[in-house]
């Protein structure tokens, strides 16, 4: 082995239409070469959570992180009981930076709902959060069945969904709650996952959601993807109220799974089922481990198509690395 700011998308939406694109791959991380092209983050948890990040060494002899049934395994800890300064945990996060591509991840398993836990799918920009935006795919906290998409954003930026900046450091965002449980936790993992797929432009955010038990579109397992044809996203962030290429800018595209922390600690009592199990979302993750067997991410691949029109002006930026 190697507190969100949500609207519901039940009502109108809508949608931006982004320019049909001729997309071309430039990068797939698979079982093959998924932990070359990711970074380890194993510092402190920037949202305050009861987690300990590895490194690479840490993970792999932790088997915390490898590969399983041909995919690429991310893991927690879920045997040590009051682990000292947090629950070991992993956060890779992509070498290169990416500006207005087409990521499609295809998902087998997500970590199952479960008291405690914050696990996301996420892009984020360098530099000082929140200045170059965060683009928030799966993200569900303690037992929720739906994933929030939601935009992380400096000040300046408003779109259908409200101001990404809200309430003023960006933390809250703009966001909305999807009414599908296939999309999140055990509904996804019971249809044996899906395909997420980010499509970013100048003029719009758009995220679509394709079940595993559904019809994922063919030209997506075909590699030759074409949103045009696809429907409507599952949500689509634009508006004249934000300029999209100056709010975000140059994304890793991140992995994670922490505990308690500024969401799922701070709801976590407010949850009848999961207040009953504890005082504090601390006290129970550090006395549970075994709660957290199932909360591990299995990714059969990830893959990032560019628009050649586009490849010239936004080239994406390898990140360095330690040698």
């Amino acid at each position: 082995m190697f507190t969100k700011h949500l609207s519901c998308l039940g009502g109108l939406v809508a949608f931006g239409v982004a320019t049909q694109a001729a997309y071309t791959i430039q990068d797939s991380y698979d079982q093959t070469n998924f932990f070359e092209g990711f970074d380890f983050f194993n510092y402190q948890d920037p949202t305050n959570g009861f987690v300990k990040y590895q490194s690479a060494i840490d993970a792999n002899s932790q088997s915390l992180a490898g590969y399983a049934n041909d995919a690429i395994y991310l893991g927690v800890d879920y045997t040590t009981v009051n682990p000292a300064g947090g629950r070991g945990s992993v956060r890779v996060s992509s070498k290169k930076t990416y500006t207005q591509n087409l990521i499609i991840a295809d998902i087998a398993h997500q970590p199952a709902a479960a008291c405690g836990t914050w696990p996301a799918f996420w892009t984020v920009g360098d530099g000082q959060w929140p200045y170059n935006g965060e683009i928030d795919i799966i993200e569900g906290v303690n037992l929720a069945t739906n994933t929030t998409y939601t935009l992380h954003t400096g000040p300046g930026c408003t779109v259908s969904q409200g101001n990404c900046n809200a309430p003023g450091s960006g933390s809250l965002g703009c966001g909305a709650s999807s009414e599908d449980t296939q999309t999140l936790a055990d509904g996804f993992n019971e249809i044996g996952g899906g395909v997420y797929a980010l499509e970013w432009t100048s003029s719009a955010i758009n995220i679509f959601f394709f079940p595993r038990s559904g019809k994922i579109p063919s030209d997506i397992t075909a590699g030759t993807p074409d949103p045009s044809t696809w429907g409507s996203p599952s949500t689509s962030f634009s508006g004249s109220g934000c300029d999209i290429s100056s709010h975000f800018q140059n994304h890793q595209i991140v992995f994670d799974t922490t505990f308690c922390g500024d969401w799922a600690g701070k709801v976590f009592s407010s949850d009848p089922v999961c207040g009953s199990k504890a005082a504090t979302c601390q006290e129970y993750v550090a006395s549970n481990p075994d709660a957290f067997r199932d909360s591990y991410w299995l990714i059969n691949s990830v893959k990032v198509y560019s628009d050649d029109s586009r490849s010239e002006k936004y080239a994406t930026i390898p990140k360095p690395f330690s040698a």
